[in-house]
């Protein structure tokens, strides 16, 4: 690490190299000046020296992805977030909800694919409400004991709590023992006030949604985080929103990867309103969450929102997850993205391959499952 530390001496960076070599924590001040420069290879550099320092040895190469599936039980939503066309109030004529048979019918199609693990989020309808998820994560786990389930965001566990009139530590005591594994880390958006007025985000508050993942950690259950841009935030809510993750992760240990999210803006009424992210600036937020989230294990190049490419270059900025194969991904679809909705582990492995990397199947809570045949990818 030092020799590696050494090429920033001479560099505006070399204060912030020095930290990230010794393991000194950044301040926010730092993560605005990393926002600040224009050099992003440097940025890339540093976040790179952060991956090899915080993956251990052996695994400095390493970058993960699991064989999944997406289930959305539902687009209805109670909440007009100004960002969402998932659950678009224009567009009510389009809503749906399934029925439990019908959710379990769908995971069996990713259970004969061989899927290890299914991510269920949806809308907030009144209808699924506690009693329906009970029941899915019950069928779920007795009819594919093997699959772990990642379901239900902070938002959606709020919700559920308020439907039913439990706390949110009754609620997730239910869900857990009805099945619940993870939770997936959405619903967070950007913590900032200001841009969540103007977004109209009255949904669960930042307080609720880290008190959520804190209760749901010191109950075991393991949980992800996210940040969206896009919204009209700055850099300065970007470093606050990630600082308030990191000093929960200090409180409760739970976050397993921190996945920088970009909006997609069709269906919505933001343009020109807000400045979409161009690709440095997302490249940004992947490499400066690896750095700044020091207790942050892994940082996701979430290639459905990404891009299979540009996910792929992420991973020289500190990513070290693509996430997965995902079937049947339709929230940043309905939004207008034109990624494909699933890519094989083959496409996978050959992406992480060609970025320089050792492929590595995964399962939810970061096991690892296969180290990837370096020829078979490249196929």
């Amino acid at each position: 690490m030092p020799a590696v530390a050494e090429s920033f001496k001479s560099g505006k960076l070399s204060r912030i190299a020095d930290k990230v070599a010794s393991g000194a924590r950044l301040s926010p001040g730092d993560a605005l000046e990393l926002y600040d420069c224009a050099d992003l290879p440097q940025i890339g550099r540093l976040a790179e020296l952060a991956r090899q320092r915080q993956a251990g040895a052996g695994q400095e190469q390493f970058v993960y992805y699991i064989h999944n599936m997406h289930i959305n039980p539902t687009n209805y939503c109670a909440e007009t977030c100004r960002f969402c066309s998932y659950a678009n109030p224009r567009e009510q004529s389009k809503a749906y909800h399934w029925s439990v048979d019908q959710v379990i019918a769908e995971a069996h199609k990713g259970a004969r694919l061989g899927i290890a693990e299914i991510h269920l989020v949806g809308g907030l309808h009144p209808a699924c409400n506690l009693d329906y998820y009970l029941d899915v994560l019950r069928r779920l786990k007795k009819e594919l004991p093997h699959i772990h389930i990642k379901a239900l965001t902070a938002v959606e566990i709020d919700y559920l709590s308020r439907l039913s009139g439990l706390s949110s530590n009754e609620t997730l005591m239910a869900l857990k023992e009805a099945g619940l594994d993870s939770m997936p880390g959405g619903g967070a958006e950007i913590f900032a006030p200001a841009v969540r007025k103007a977004m109209l985000v009255k949904k669960t508050p930042p307080s609720t949604w880290l008190t959520i993942h804190g209760i749901a950690h010191s109950l075991g259950i393991r949980s992800n985080a996210t940040m969206l841009t896009g919204i009209g935030e700055t850099a300065a809510n970007k470093v606050d929103h990630m600082i308030m993750l990191r000093e929960q992760q200090d409180k409760s240990g739970g976050f397993m990867c921190f996945i920088p999210l970009k909006c997609h803006y069709q269906g919505t009424d933001l343009l020109p309103e807000v400045t979409p992210p161009s690709e440095a600036d997302l490249l940004k937020d992947i490499a400066i969450s690896r750095i700044l989230l020091d207790n942050f294990a892994h940082i996701k190049a979430y290639w459905i929102q990404l891009g299979a490419q540009l996910a792929q270059k992420a991973l020289s900025f500190g990513a070290d997850d693509m996430d997965g194969t995902i079937q049947e991904e339709k929230v940043t679809h309905a939004a207008g993205a034109t990624t494909p909705l699933q890519l094989a582990a083959q496409q996978i492995e050959s992406l992480i391959v060609q970025a320089g990397y050792v492929p590595v199947e995964r399962d939810t809570v970061y096991n690892i499952v296969r180290i990837g045949n370096s020829s078979t990818a490249k196929a």
